[in-house]
């Protein structure tokens, strides 16, 4: 059974970067399946998905030359290890509307694949809901974005998790951090993307009048509301339907879609390619 690694390399950006990197996993005896760079006002940002026969993977040495390599570079370079059979670890990230939460709560207790080991909120509000069920709940306040993240990724790295979901987080996360969870951040939002994006939604769809109200589940990326789509669903709008009784209707279909989309990533059968998402 292969094992399988995530690397990814952020900093200023300099000449042999990838060069470096790709040589000393070539010594390390990797077979690099994937790679993605980018280079954004001068920070370079890159993703490496690699992978190691049975017995040729050395997690210290790996671990311990990425460390000297970063030095070198003078660059943040990050190792995720993911162990054979293990459940992917899925953290969750909250402010205060509670349906998103308390679907993803029921329906991981179906899941085979995956388990929530923690929830970050930037308000305290769904406290009391993720310690019933059992989980850590992390306060990280957002009146300073850089602080904040900072703050959060630690978290994320202290409970080696795998991917983040977004069950009605309501802050922009930066490239700076999106780029260390590349299509592994999954966010809910309300409406068919990509027509009305921003916090504004539902009220956007009212007030155009719209006849079909819809959610769009989505990986990440650099830009608000624009990742590669994962799943989409919809409803009619009913003659004389409030604001309020459309935003119910849409507030149950989140739930409903963001499960979804949460299943079909563990499936492992989606691939991001030029930005869309691909069932493979």
């Amino acid at each position: 059974m292969k094992r399988v690694a995530t690397i990814t390399v952020i900093g200023r950006d300099k000449t042999g970067v990838i060069a470096r990197v790709t040589s000393f996993l070539f010594e390390q005896r990797a077979n690099i399946e994937a790679l993605e760079e980018q280079v954004t006002r001068g920070q370079f940002s890159m993703t490496i998905q690699a992978s190691w026969r049975d017995g040729q993977l050395q997690p210290r040495v790996l671990r311990e030359g990425l460390q000297t390599l970063g030095r070198a570079l003078g660059m943040e370079i990050a190792l995720r290890i993911t162990e054979p059979n293990r459940r992917q670890r899925m953290a969750i990230m909250v402010t205060r509307e509670s349906h998103c939460l308390t679907a993803l709560l029921a329906a991981s207790r179906g899941l085979a694949t995956a388990e929530p080991v923690v929830v970050i909120g930037n308000r305290r509000d769904l406290e009391p809901v993720v310690v019933k069920a059992g989980l850590p709940f992390v306060y990280v306040p957002w009146n300073e974005r850089a602080r904040a993240e900072k703050r959060a990724l630690a978290v994320l790295k202290r409970h080696e998790v795998d991917f983040v979901v977004l069950a009605r987080f309501m802050k922009i996360l930066s490239p700076d951090f999106v780029w260390r969870y590349k299509n592994k951040i999954i966010n809910i939002h309300p409406s068919l993307l990509p027509s009305f994006p921003g916090p504004q939604a539902y009220r956007q769809a009212y007030e155009h009048g719209v006849k079909i109200v819809g959610v769009t589940a989505h990986f990440v990326s650099m830009h608000l509301d624009e990742g590669p789509i994962i799943a989409q669903d919809s409803f009619k709008v009913r003659p004389a339907m409030s604001l309020k009784q459309m935003m119910t209707s849409g507030q149950r279909l989140e739930a409903r879609t963001l499960v979804k989309a949460v299943r079909l990533f563990l499936t492992k059968r989606l691939d991001v390619h030029w930005g869309v998402v691909k069932q493979v």
